[in-house]
């Protein structure tokens, strides 16, 4: 029987975006979830509904923005889900508050590989907002393939949405945020720090992700490989692949992701 003592029970569970992205990423998920866990997302600063005028662009400030929120419902201890960027976010908060992190979900996540300081001087130099704001349409489209193994259909209105956003008077922001978003991944480096994680963490990756490894630095690394390095470093971690699955495997592959959850929050 359902009680509000059983609901109480419930462990909360939390999901942050990747780069460019927005709540609607984890739509899939909270819709299955939500029926055995208590679910809540957020649009971090500069993206989707959230502010984006004088935004401070973090590792550090996002995963303190994720705190916040959580003392704002009165949230004393969460699983975090993030995805790509939002798992090195998720990575960051677990450090910084590991007392408020029951479990870590991390779905290719960024913040496992390793980069040169000339590499992260290119990442920084092709990303800027210039280069966002001067994005063609089918660069945009061309940008959200790549994201997948076999793109679904049903990610239409999140094209269209970015293709709003071009025309809206918040895009120059919105575009500062992502390059900002950019910098702080390779300029807050995670890796030396993953040993120091002590909560249980799940690592999933698609098998066919093109975006992580980065196939121009990294080009013999597979997300495989990987997800491997996530597994060694963090102690008390597990990894599942997901076959015919790319970067944005929770929205290509809900049913596996969602399956791949309940099983490690059991």
């Amino acid at each position: 029987m359902w009680t509000k003592e059983k609901a109480r029970k419930l462990s909360f569970l939390y999901f942050i975006h990747g780069l460019g992205s927005y709540l609607p990423a984890w739509e899939k998920n909270i819709a299955e979830l939500s029926r055995n866990y208590r679910t809540i997302a957020l649009d971090l600063p500069g993206y989707g509904k959230s502010t984006k005028e004088g935004v401070q662009v973090s590792m550090a400030h996002y995963a303190n923005t994720v705190l916040v929120l959580m003392d704002k419902l009165k949230i004393k201890q969460a699983v975090l889900a993030g995805h790509s960027m939002g798992g090195q976010v998720a990575i960051t908060a677990a450090l910084q508050a590991p007392e408020r992190v029951k479990k870590l979900i991390l779905a290719a996540p960024a913040g496992l590989e390793t980069f040169t300081n000339q590499q992260k001087q290119q990442f920084k130099e092709t990303v800027t907002p210039e280069s966002i704001q001067n994005t063609k349409p089918e660069q945009v489209l061309a940008s959200y393939k790549v994201n997948f193994y076999q793109m679904p259909a049903d990610v239409q209105p999140m094209i269209d949405d970015r293709l709003k956003m071009a025309t809206s008077a918040d895009f120059g922001n919105y575009s500062k945020a992502v390059a900002g978003s950019v910098a702080a991944m390779v300029d807050e480096p995670v890796y030396d720090k993953l040993p120091q994680l002590q909560m249980p963490t799940l690592l999933v990756f698609g098998e066919n992700d093109a975006l992580i490894p980065n196939k121009y630095f990294n080009p013999n690394l597979t997300s495989k490989a990987v997800a491997d390095i996530g597994k060694e470093r963090i102690r008390n971690s597990q990894v599942v692949m997901v076959p015919d699955a790319g970067h944005f495997l929770q929205f290509e592959k809900p049913e596996a992701f969602n399956e791949a959850v309940r099983d490690f929050l059991k």
